[in-house]
């Protein structure tokens, strides 16, 4: 057992929120709820308006679309752009909650996730019974495709590295690096906005995407390539890279259960991130499942089971690999 300072209890909100905004790309408005939700039942999303409001789980092999953000669903039904609020639910510390939508989107909002937060914080955590049960790391794990890397190490906690590579003067090679916690994701990584270039938004929007984006929910990159069209300019000056890291977060958070690992990540986007999810999910010797318990001030790690496809099929359904998305890239797994 070793000792670790996360909570050992599955926490859900106590009260239900709501809040409006655009989809990023349909343009629609869109109406949303997070509410509190059983133990052990993880973030689940709900469809209200189809008639059979149809719960989607919030798990990667659920994911069928990485090209422009990640959407999660099946032939009838689904939810795009759940990246931003994946990542708030995750840096917040929440567990288990069912949220609610009247479209098929996600409301980008500001394109950060601190609206989220701010949510999040009205809403309040609620402490439940259940322990929680966590992904822990116990030898690395990498991916490669290309010019992309990215590959997870045992740590005692959760940590994210980033970083990013642009031949403009603006962006060039950004990094950064952060120990999850509520308050550090808050203040360091939820006001990060997602951003483009103007004429790729301008290509989006003549194919009929993007079109809730404006200077309200995106950074917009100048045609010179040294500025950014928003009044304001920038929230922090390596906002780019906190972006990225925030897209990691939220899009590993679909991992189904809290990761004890310290992920580093290079040159990557939404396809990537599933692809290294499906490798690890593969790399059955290198992580366990544990149990937290609580031990005075600190909680202690109690081994539910070594990495099964039968434990990985009760704990994250995840575990049992999917044909609906094709990996590209090799993983290798230095066991």
């Amino acid at each position: 057992m070793a000792s670790f300072s996360l909570d050992p209890h599955q926490h859900t909100l106590k009260r239900a929120v709501s809040c409006m905004g655009v989809g990023l790309h349909s343009g629609n408005q869109v109406n949303l709820t997070i509410k509190p939700a059983a133990e052990n039942s993880g973030i689940r999303f709900i469809r209200t308006d189809v008639a059979t409001r149809e719960t989607i789980p919030a798990h990667m092999d659920q994911v069928i679309d990485t090209r422009l953000a990640t959407t999660i669903g099946n032939k009838k039904n689904h939810v795009s752009t759940t990246e931003h609020l994946m990542a708030a639910l995750q840096g917040y510390g929440v567990d288990n909650a069912d949220i609610e939508l009247d479209g098929a989107e996600v409301p980008i909002m500001d394109g950060s996730a601190a609206p989220f937060i701010l949510l999040l914080q009205r809403a309040g955590l609620k402490k439940q019974h259940a322990m929680r049960r966590v992904l822990r790391i116990t030898k690395e794990i990498s991916f490669t495709d290309g010019d992309v890397q990215i590959k997870i190490l045992p740590y005692e906690g959760f940590k994210v590295s980033g970083e990013i590579h642009f031949d403009d003067a603006l962006i060039q090679n950004q990094s950064y690096t952060i120990d999850i916690n509520a308050e550090k994701f808050t203040n360091e990584i939820s006001q990060a906005r997602t951003f483009g270039y103007v004429e790729q938004v301008e290509e989006l929007w003549a194919n009929g995407l993007a079109l809730g984006s404006s200077l309200d929910n995106v950074i917009a990159i100048h045609w010179d390539r040294t500025s950014v069209l928003n009044e304001g300019g920038l929230r922090f000056a390596d906002e780019f890279i906190r972006h990225k890291v925030l897209d990691l977060i939220g899009d590993l958070a679909l991992l189904g259960c809290p990761i004890l690992g310290h992920v580093i990540a290079s040159r990557c986007g939404h396809t990537q991130h599933l692809a290294f999810m499906k490798a690890l999910a593969q790399a059955t010797d290198c992580w366990e499942i544990v149990e937290l318990k609580k031990n005075g001030n600190h909680s202690v790690f109690h081994q539910v089971a070594h990495s099964t496809k039968s434990m990985g099929e009760q704990i994250i359904p995840f575990l049992v690999p999917q044909n609906r998305f094709h990996q590209t890239g090799t993983a290798a797994a230095p066991c």
